[in-house]
This record gives structure tokens, sequence and C-alpha cells, in this order.
């Protein structure tokens, strides 16, 4: 299920930071909020956090969503939490309600993935839809105007048991980098709107 793009331009390319850069929240908010204005117009912002609580690699959305819940950010709609996961089971229902309730919303969808060894630890944020369930060889719908993704362990092998036995200190600390980066480029984006009363 892809949403119409009603954004004026592409954006830039694809973005990568490791999350344990001394400025890695400085850029990614700084690249996100840039990010953002380039596909104007929209009118909110809905962060969709995919993943589930049942697999310590796979909670990196839940865990997204649920700090972003603490910093009440700006103009973001949040989907997806530690206690109200959106996985492969109710992804499709969720991407209907956002439809409906957001039809003019800019989604960022956000998941772990797995990848090389070198690149464990990277966030990236790229242009187009998400493919949820790529890695373990799942069919869901893809979502997102763009997307983030955070690399949580080694893919290519064994992906189920990879991602039950991610440590859970990696994830969380790539969680709290995602979530301070988009409730600070949310704030920035939505407080200038308010400034110049300029419409999204």
């Amino acid at each position: 299920m892809k949403r119409k793009p009603f954004f004026q331009a592409y954006p830039q390319s694809p973005f990568k930071i490791e999350y344990t850069s001394e400025h890695a929240i400085t850029e990614l908010s700084t690249h996100l909020y840039q990010r953002m204005i380039s596909y104007r117009p929209f009118n909110e912002v809905v962060a969709l956090c995919i993943g589930t609580d049942r697999s310590t690699g796979d909670a990196l959305g839940p865990l997204v969503g649920s700090r972003l819940e603490n910093l009440y950010p700006t103009g973001l709609q949040i989907y997806g939490t530690i206690d109200e996961p959106v996985h492969a089971v109710n992804l499709k229902d969720t991407i209907e309600r956002i439809e409906k309730n957001h039809p003019q919303a800019l989604v960022i969808a956000i998941d772990a993935c797995l990848g090389q060894f070198s690149s464990v630890g990277n966030i990236t944020i790229a242009h187009g839809p998400l493919k949820p369930g790529a890695g373990v060889k799942k069919e869901l719908p893809e979502v997102g105007n763009f997307h983030i993704t955070g690399i949580v362990n080694i893919g290519g092998f064994m992906e189920y048991f990879v991602l039950q036995n991610t440590r859970l200190s990696i994830v969380m600390k790539m969680a709290e980098t995602i979530a301070y980066s988009l409730s600070k480029s949310a704030h920035q984006l939505f407080n200038n709107e308010t400034k110049s009363s300029t419409a999204f």
C-alpha cells in the first residue's frame, strides 16, 4: 500500500551515520529537518514505528515509538510502541488507519534491519517506502514517504535467531538516538511553521 507522492520534489540521497558518533543526534536531526521540508506540502508527520517487543533485535521500532511518546514532539503522530506494537499481524490495518486519519501527512517508517558486520550500528535514512520483513523473507505492505532503519545485527543466515539474540543495549541506544533526532527535527519544523505562518 503506497501513499500517493504528494511532495513537490524528490529529496536528497540516502544519509547514514553510526549511532555512537559524538554528533549523531545533531547530524541526524539536521538531516531529518532538511529532508522533511523537501516533501512539502503536508500538514502533519506520522512516525510509523514497526517491530515487536517479542524479539530484542526487532524491538527497535517500538522502542523509538515509546521514547517519542515521552518526548511529546510537536506535530508528530506516533504509531507503534512497546505497549501497542505495529508488526506483521496488524501492519495492514494500521496503514489503512493512517490513510484514513492522516491523508495529507508525511509518513516516516522506522524499523530494524540486518546487514554486514561493518555496518552494524548504522542508522540510515532513505527516500521511498520501507519494505518491512524483507530481511526475514516476509511479504508485507510497503509504507512510508521515506524511512529510517537501524542495522542491529549481522544478516545473511538464521535471521530470526540473530534478531532474538541481538544485544538489547545496542537496540536501546539506537532507539534513543533516533527518537531524540526525530523529536528535535519535528520541533524545529513546526516551531518554524508557527513563527512564519507558512502552510505546509
